[in-house]
């Protein structure tokens, strides 16, 4: 779609309305505003290269949808010239998405709504049957409850897995950390459960760093950035994501990016895949405890088990030693990351960005050290700064139609 306003005048020699002039830009604006690059009307006028008229009447529209929110009586800033320009902001009591992520140690479900905004939330589940319709149905189940407590307009479901996604069947194909059939055809699944519920709109499905990355994008530490690589441990495994010029790649297949199986110590622990010493086993919260000599514990989540550990005992040799460890697999393969991929930036999720924040000079130092491209200049590398960011990128899923084509997308 185009940002750019129709011509004016149409074959009878009159003028169009200005909300058909500026209908195209529909989509266009509702993205800028949701990803907040354009809190003003007057910046969305310069975004789209519009005139202020249809700017307004774009803005009107989307309003008039339930979409955005905009500032009827504008006030001037103090010291400021000029008239002031109205603020655009997202609907507070819009449409949602309904965003579910499912990992080794549970479930839980959520309400999203346009700029990354985390409306509700159910209480999450720490078991994860070996049948990935039981927990999908009761994934589901918790945020149609979410729907009908709430009461708001749902556009549509996106599910966030620790697997890769295969296109374009919505296969999850290792689902290694949940005893799911290898292959399980987790989006037609989530899909049929979501119409059971009663949900409307399309459901879909994707991988849980993926979609971290793409909120991130979005709405968190990676806003800004061209080319952006997100590498990230959550309760097992360790998993990449990679953005090019502002879309997120996953290649000819969906498969793209499967950073966890970089092998970073060849004498390292066997793994998943066949191979030794990979990412996936050697950088992950369970290689951590182990390292460290821990036994781990069946009380909470392994994730919760290594960040305590380095938070809290950060001055005994052995965390430390084990953390450092742990940072320099971490940084031999970012490096080679930086090699291929060339990013403007990386950002760390999960115990990566408690690794990063026990150590961010000795991280950077591994990374610079070891990459051809880090030596000539460095790449920024951030922690994430989303709370429960899968999920949010899960919802980006079900409100990219909305961005879209909010018209046709909401009607």
């Amino acid at each position: 779609m185009s940002g750019k306003a129709a011509p004016g005048p149409t074959g009878n020699g009159t003028s169009k309305p200005r909300l058909d002039r500026g209908r195209g830009a529909l989509g266009p604006a509702l993205e800028l505003v949701h990803t907040g690059r354009a809190p003003t009307r007057a910046v969305l006028t310069s975004e789209l290269g519009v005139t202020r008229a249809t700017a307004g009447a774009v803005a009107a529209e989307l309003e008039a949808l339930g979409l955005i929110s905009v500032d009827a009586h504008p006030g001037a800033a103090a010291g400021s010239q000029g008239r002031p320009s109205h603020r655009l902001e997202v609907a507070e009591n819009g449409p949602v998405a309904l965003a579910a992520q499912v990992h080794a140690d549970g479930f839980r479900a959520a309400l999203v709504g346009l700029g990354g905004r985390i409306v509700a939330t159910a209480p999450g589940c720490e078991a994860v049957d070996a049948d990935p319709a039981k927990v999908l149905g009761s994934v589901v189940e918790a945020g149609a409850d979410l729907l009908r407590t709430t009461g708001l307009r749902c556009v549509g479901a996106g599910l966030a897995v620790p697997s890769a996604v295969a296109e374009p069947d919505g296969l999850a194909l290792n689902p290694l950390h949940l005893a799911w059939p290898v292959g399980a055809p987790v989006r037609r699944i989530f899909a049929e459960c979501v119409r059971a519920a009663g949900i409307t709109g399309p459901a879909f499905a994707g991988n849980d760093v993926n979609l971290a990355a793409l909120a991130e994008h979005r709405h968190g530490a990676g806003r800004g950035a061209r080319d952006l690589l997100c590498v990230a441990t959550g309760h097992r495994g360790v998993g990449g994501a990679l953005v090019l010029d502002g879309r997120l790649h996953t290649g000819s297949s969906g498969l793209a990016l499967e950073v966890g199986h970089l092998a970073v110590n060849p004498e390292g622990r066997p793994c998943h895949c066949g191979s030794r010493g990979c990412l996936d086993v050697e950088a992950d919260p369970l290689a951590l405890l182990i390292e460290a000599g821990r036994e781990p514990g069946p009380e909470v989540s392994l994730l919760r088990q290594a960040e305590d550990l380095i938070r809290d005992h950060y001055a005994d040799p052995t965390v430390r030693r084990a953390t450092e460890a742990l940072i320099d697999r971490l940084g031999l393969g970012l490096a080679g990351l930086v090699n291929i991929l060339n990013p403007d930036r990386i950002i760390l999720g999960g115990l990566h960005r408690t690794l990063l924040d026990a150590d961010p000079e000795r991280l950077r130092a591994v990374v610079a050290d070891r990459s051809l491209w880090g030596q000539s200049g460095s790449v920024p590398i951030l922690p994430c700064t989303l709370s429960h960011n899968s999920l949010v990128g899960a919802a980006e899923l079900a409100w990219q139609p909305v961005l879209d084509d909010p018209l046709a997308a909401l009607r």
